[in-house]
């Protein structure tokens, strides 16, 4: 039996499980130098649309991968541009600032970051006593389960191109944004945008872990003493190789994140149905604000996060995953119909 507290309470996808017990007395290479890193390396490529130059490092979670690629990627008086509700900004204990480096943050719109935000903020910092903006945030979907069309990318792009500036693109949903019905565009615009990005795995069927791409020559070098230095490396570094290999075996990847989103409809569905109104997104993250006694009740029940507190009213917010089943569904909506 599922909750709807977040997209990885459940550990991992039986096919990922299978895969790491197939391997389990395997002989590899360590540090991710064995065949299933690469295999895997080499398959993200291809779904992405990214060239053979392009360089895949597989760390452990999200919040270490954009501390890692942020802080350790810019010098101490460059800064990166990120929306208010950025995750690296509200969710990651400010672990990118707590290695030195600024984040400049401007106020969010449905989640998102614009083109036009980023090129304020550029113009605002004028000379050597300001930080220098040199590196854009976006997540994919956002912290709102919103998603980025294809115009939008290609205009940030665009006034990166324009600045000189760096765009990486934190991809812990990104399975869920670019498997919705709402995305106008395919994994290859991702691969063509970025100068670098993560595909997530830990909230995907996967038991942790994200493959960091690598797309812009001026990134690459050293990564792998960045990696070790900020003890990112991992020994057992194969571990992550088979899950992903797996993952994008059979484009089981997808269908995960296909599903999850489908659980999201029609929950979505279903509390419309009941009276509700939930807030709009797309994918598999459903925001509901009610007042606070349902609220708490839903959440003592079914482990939802309170998103934001009120004095008489409260949001809180339903995620689904690659393991959300109807009958999680159904026993929600009789839950509702009770209270």
């Amino acid at each position: 039996m599922a909750s709807f507290r977040n997209d990885y309470g459940v550990l991992a996808h039986p096919k990922i499980l299978e895969a790491i017990c197939k391997y389990g007395s395997e002989e590899n290479t360590p540090y991710g130098h064995d065949t299933h890193s690469r295999n895997a390396a080499k398959a993200i490529r291809k779904a992405f649309g990214c060239p053979k130059s392009t360089d895949v490092h597989f760390l452990a979670g999200g919040t270490q991968t954009n501390m890692v690629v942020i802080s350790g990627l810019l010098r101490p008086y460059e800064a990166v541009i990120s929306c208010d509700s950025g995750h690296i900004n509200v969710h990651e204990t400010g672990a990118v600032e707590g290695q030195g480096t600024k984040i400049i943050t401007v106020p969010a719109v449905d989640g998102k970051l614009s083109a036009a935000q980023i090129e304020t903020v550029v113009k605002r910092h004028i000379d050597e006593h300001m930080v220098l903006p040199k590196m854009v945030y976006i997540s994919d979907s956002t912290e709102t389960g919103t998603i980025y069309a294809k115009e939008e990318l290609l205009q940030i792009r665009e006034v990166c191109d324009k600045y000189g500036l760096y765009l990486y693109i934190d991809g812990a949903r990104i399975g869920s944004a670019l498997t919705c019905k709402a995305c106008d565009h395919g994994p290859e615009l991702i691969g063509q945008v970025a100068d670098a990005f993560y595909v997530g795995g830990t909230k995907n069927g996967l038991p942790l872990g994200e493959a960091l791409v690598i797309n812009h020559d001026e990134l690459k070098p050293h990564f792998r003493h960045l990696l070790k230095n900020k003890g990112a490396m991992l020994a057992k570094g194969y571990l992550l190789g088979i899950e992903f290999e797996e993952a994008f075996r059979n484009d089981l990847y997808w269908k995960l994140a296909r599903h999850a989103n489908e659980m999201a409809e029609s929950l979505r569905n279903g509390l419309t149905e009941l009276g509700f109104e939930p807030i709009p997104s797309p994918t598999n993250q459903v925001f509901l604000r009610l007042d606070k006694d349902r609220a708490e009740a839903i959440i003592a029940e079914f482990g939802c996060e309170r998103w934001e507190a009120g004095e008489e009213e409260e949001t809180i917010r339903f995620v689904t995953s690659f393991a959300t089943e109807r009958e999680d569904l159904k026993r929600l909506f009789t839950f509702l119909q009770m209270i």
